[in-house]
């Protein structure tokens, strides 16, 4: 991903919560014939502050991606989406796409058969808490020896970057009445109407408003 400074995340806070609301990740990593890439839901690692992640990915993908020899990079995305020349009024402009993604690039350690339980409970948590009946994994009808055939066919990881690159492209580069305009035709109701964009851009906006202060 090409940098600029004027894009540039840097804020370790920000990068986790961007992380933390965006776990659908994509891992690539250069095998012998190529690129490879895989798909895989990623969790900060409870028991760091800083941009330490935990996942798993199901056999054979280990072997493919030669997890624990080599370099994996995550690609978590952020909101995204269009934004119209026209949101910039009567001046010369082009379509572009605004957007918040992050590459984590390192060798990840490899998880001991517990620690990828724990982190395969943390997952299933992770996105069943927020069903009226929550389904854990331990619960029933699960018993002991179908969680235990479940997590045999999954690898997990733990990867503590050693090259992140991170950029938040809102609209950075335009005047703050271009900002606005921009925010409030993303929180509207035209075809290209995208909320969470809009919120990710008020957010960044407000940010750099009240660091001019």
């Amino acid at each position: 991903m090409r940098q600029n400074p004027s894009f540039t995340l840097a804020d370790v806070a920000e990068m986790r919560r961007v992380i933390d609301a965006n776990p659908w990740a994509t891992l690539v990593s250069d095998a012998s014939d190529g690129l490879v890439a895989s798909h895989y839901a990623v969790l900060l690692d409870d028991d760091r502050d800083d941009l330490t992640v935990v996942a798993h990915v199901g056999r054979p993908d280990d072997l493919i991606h030669g997890l624990g020899e080599r370099e994996l990079m995550l690609v978590f995305q952020g909101p995204h989406g269009y934004v119209s020349p026209g949101w910039y009024g009567d001046v010369q402009a082009v379509p572009t796409w605004n957007y918040v993604a992050i590459h984590l690039s390192g060798v990840p350690e490899i998880l001991t058969e517990e620690e990828n339980l724990i982190v395969l409970d943390r997952l299933v948590d992770r996105f069943e808490r927020r069903m009226p009946e929550p389904r854990r994994m331990w619960e029933r009808p699960n018993d002991e020896a179908f969680v235990a055939r479940l997590a045999a066919g999954t690898v997990g990881f733990r990867l503590t970057p050693t090259r992140v690159v991170a950029k938040r492209k809102l609209s950075q580069n335009k005047p703050d009445e271009t900002v606005e305009t921009v925010i409030a035709a993303l929180d509207g109701d035209g075809p290209y109407a995208n909320a969470s964009l809009a919120a990710e851009m008020r957010r960044a906006y407000d940010a750099r408003r009240e660091a001019r202060r």
